[in-house]
């Protein structure tokens, strides 16, 4: 499955290739979104870039666009093995810079051994490292001079170059060349000093830094691309007269009857209609226990069956699976700008000018204050070197494509950035009843009788009559009758569905009633009367029981500090029951509400200064899913819903929303925590270097080893459970 194939209509997404920073997608951004009718969105850290229009879209015009912006654009389905490619170039390029870099720095840095005429080895050593290894920096170079702009490469390249002019030139023009020269190495500089090591060690410690960052990145989407390349290439689809032939998966249509062998993959979503198995839906859910399905149930596309054999007909297929609304989540969570990035943004600006203009005046003024000129240059390079923003760069995107990629395999989809800010500042969250909290299935709990007949006897009875009927009580009466009683259910004549009472029939000459009617005080339970002939027989007991993980879900939001309440359309009795077992206290449930009611609650918590989240998964919901500040759906829930949401969870347990809630401020707070090193690191180490008390040497080193930390803390993520 390509990810172009699960793009919206009138959107497209390339391949970008030649980015070396956040800059170039910045450029890239601004460039596409001139085009009338675009919007466009590139992100540095997925190295892919999103197209949207108001009308089709010229894929040539986009292209030619990018590429005339200095870069490389490819659809995914001309993509093949970029990434590798681009690994393997990174790889050759950091190779040669560092077999031909390190005895360039030994040579330098060692005086023991700078034999005669060890200074024009050197010089024939960084030439291929320079030039070879740092072409990308001096490529970025040319295409921002082209465009009038600046980037992190821009300081690269100007302090590889300038290190190499002046080392030339003092080979050729001063005693430097002389045979015999010797030459010491200081933390600080030195005087009579070539800078060859430094322009080796620069580019060897830049492109180390990016071919880590660049292996990291490919490591940490493994989990999406797994799932997005689990779909299958055939299907086994069953016709009207018996028969199974395999087509292509693409050709798979609703409706059509496939067949899953056991330990295969499920084709697309659908419905069981014959077999029972256990799936493994781990890759979508990160939930490891297998689940049981059988005829009736619902199960996911890429999802591993077990030992059995499994009919099901095809409910989505295509881009409306939801394996592709996965993707869509994913890649838009990955394209957006957090608001946190907002000031990075502005900073990266105007920073890589002023660091120039810093730069030349450091060399001015250690000139004018009477400094030899090897010193002022060595200063001045140095500023350059340890000013390279590219943790600023990585700070926001990298802990964003970890954290959502992380997400995703546990379950967790969250739509946009901006979603982790409102995580942070929630205090309110409202739980819908039915399938949020219960399981929104009803089952038997008790039968009594009175006339003497045996339960079994009952429940036969009562499923008969309600056979015919999709209302869960009469579903959950059934099933119990399935399994209680061998050999099926009687045959019903003269079936008859009495409005707003229950249902009745004739078995074997007798008048069976099914009634329902009201819920036990003190529980949940649904009294549903059975009547024969007139005179009640026996009562079946009917529950919606909440689910194992409530009532702890709700325990660790109270330890988040968010304030946890229930909104439902069922009677305030029920409701208060449900609340009781899961710790929400009666003051805290709203019950017997509208969707309309529901919508005025969200709407009144935010008039009274609250920040509320919504958790439901009925279409009943959409309307409070979308007002609230922050929409929570369960993944088994209505489409709508789900469309309606901020975060959605694959699995159908509130401990999901506890978990959702912890990544996402988890992610923040990553993303904080880079920009302020970011910032800080900068702040300290430019002033630092302007004194002089640094050499470029050891500039560069600080320099990558500032962004090996952004990316460190941001892979940091993948460990979160």
């Amino acid at each position: 499955m390509k990810l172009d194939s699960l793009s919206p209509e009138h959107t497209v997404e390339l391949a970008i290739g030649g980015m070396t920073c956040a800059a170039c997608a910045a450029r890239i951004e601004r460039r596409l979104s001139k085009l009338d009718g675009v919007e466009a969105s590139v992100n540095y850290a997925t190295e892919r870039a999103w197209v949207t229009g108001s009308q089709a879209l010229d894929l040539a015009l986009l292209i030619s666009t990018v590429e005339n912006t200095g870069y490389q654009a490819r659809t995914l389905d001309d993509l093949n093995d970029e990434p590798q490619d681009r690994s393997i170039d990174l790889e050759r390029r950091l190779t040669l810079a560092i077999a031909f870099g390190t005895p360039v720095v030994l040579l330098s840095m060692v005086g023991g051994l700078q034999f005669d005429g060890w200074q024009w080895v050197t010089l024939g050593l960084a030439l291929p490292v320079a030039l070879w290894s740092g072409f990308p920096f001096h490529r970025s170079l040319v295409l921002n001079l082209r465009h009038g702009e600046t980037t992190m490469d821009t300081l690269v390249s100007i302090g590889v170059l300038a290190s190499m002019a002046w080392s030339i030139w003092a080979l050729f023009a001063t005693s430097a060349g002389d045979i015999g020269m010797s030459m010491s190495m200081s933390l600080t500089g030195g005087e009579h000093h070539l800078y060859f090591e430094v322009a080796s060690t620069t580019v060897a410690v830049v492109l180390a830094g990016r071919w880590f960052e660049h292996r990291s990145k490919r490591r940490v989407g493994d989990a999406v691309n797994a799932l997005l390349e689990a779909s299958v290439d055939e299907v086994e689809v069953r016709r009207a007269d018996g028969s199974v032939v395999a087509i292509p998966i693409d050709s798979l249509r609703v409706g059509d009857v496939f067949v899953v062998a056991p330990g295969n993959k499920v084709a697309t979503d659908g419905v069981v209609v014959d077999g029972s198995s256990s799936i493994d839906m781990s890759m979508l859910t990160g939930e490891s226990l297998p689940v049981d399905v059988a005829a009736g149930d619902l199960i996911v596309g890429t999802a591993m069956n077990g030992n059995g054999v499994l009919a099901v007909e095809a409910t989505r297929v295509g881009n409306d699976t939801q394996v592709a609304e996965i993707a869509r989540l994913v890649m838009n969570a990955q394209s957006g700008t957090a608001p946190v990035q907002r000031l990075a943004d502005r900073v990266s600006a105007v920073f890589v000018p002023v660091i120039v203009a810093l730069s030349m005046m450091t060399t001015l003024a250690w000139l004018v204050f009477g400094t030899s000129t090897e010193k002022a240059f060595s200063t001045g390079v140095a500023v350059l070197i340890i000013a390279c923003p590219c943790a600023l760069g990585l700070a926001t995107p990298m802990a964003l494509f970890v954290g959502t990629t992380k997400g995703a395999a546990s379950g967790i989809l969250i739509s946009g950035p901006e979603i982790l800010e409102q995580t942070r500042i929630v205090d309110t969250i409202v739980f819908d009843k039915t399938g949020t909290i219960t399981t929104g299935q009803m089952w038997v709990t008790s039968v009594s009788v009175t006339d003497g007949r045996s339960k079994p006897d009952m429940l036969r009875l009562a499923g008969a009559v309600e056979m015919s009927h999709q209302h869960p009580i009469a579903r959950a009466i059934v099933d119990a009758a399935l399994q209680e009683i061998a050999g099926g259910l009687p045959p019903v004549s003269e079936a008859t569905n009495i409005p707003g009472q229950g249902v009745s029939g004739v078995i074997d000459g007798v008048q069976v009633e099914v009634r329902t009617a009201v819920a036990h005080v003190d529980s949940v339970e649904t009294c549903v009367d059975v009547l024969i002939d007139g005179e009640l027989a026996g009562t079946i007991f009917v529950a919606d029981q909440a689910k194992p993980t409530s009532a702890a879900a709700i325990a660790e939001c109270r330890a988040l500090g968010i304030q946890p309440l229930m909104a439902t359309g069922d009677r305030r009795s029920v409701a208060e029951v449900v609340a009781r077992e899961v710790g929400i206290p009666s003051v805290d449930v709203h019950a017997e509400l509208s969707p309309a009611d529901k919508l005025k609650l969200i709407a009144d918590l935010q008039t009274n200064g609250r920040c509320v989240a919504m958790v439901g998964d009925g279409v009943n919901d959409a309307a409070a899913l979308a007002a609230a500040d922050l929409g929570i759906s369960m993944g088994a829930g209505s489409d709508v819903a789900v469309r309606a949401s901020d975060l959605t969870l694959m699995r159908n347990e509130l401990t999901s929303v506890v978990d959702a809630i912890r990544l996402s401020r988890r992610t923040l707070r990553t993303i904080q925590l880079n920009l302020l090193w970011a910032f800080g690191y900068n702040i300290a180490a430019i002033p630092l270097a302007m004194s002089g008390r640094l050499s470029p040497f050891v500039a560069g080193v600080a320099m990558v080893l500032s962004s090996v930390f952004v990316v460190s803390n941001s892979l940091r993520l993948r460990n979160f459970s």
